[in-house]
């Protein structure tokens, strides 16, 4: 046996080592699923950064409507958003979304 072992010891071994690198390269720390993985992750946070600089384009916008050059209009849309706040003539009507359908 011992005989037979010696023999094959190239053989044995390169097979442990091919079949440790083999599995390394698909699960290991650096492996193609972590690469996946990561892949994932990477579009994931790309996504909310494109959606965060929206939302400060936005407020940046609203923000200027307010401090450069007064809008008086978007002031007043403030005012009855904020305060419901209307003119005499006006009817506001509050319609709540509670998620039942009639």
């Amino acid at each position: 046996m011992l005989k037979e072992l010696k023999k094959n010891y190239f053989l044995l071994v390169s097979t442990f080592l091919i079949l440790y690198f083999f599995f390394n390269l698909m699960s290991g720390e650096r492996g193609l699923v972590s690469y996946l993985e990561k892949k994932e992750i990477l579009w994931e946070l790309k996504a909310k950064e494109a959606n965060l600089l929206g939302k400060i384009d936005e407020l940046d916008f609203k923000n200027s409507l307010l401090s450069d050059n007064l809008d008086l209009d978007y002031v007043e849309t403030l005012i009855r958003e904020r305060f419901l706040f209307g003119k005499k003539s006006e009817k506001i009507y509050i319609i709540q979304n509670n998620g039942t359908k009639n």
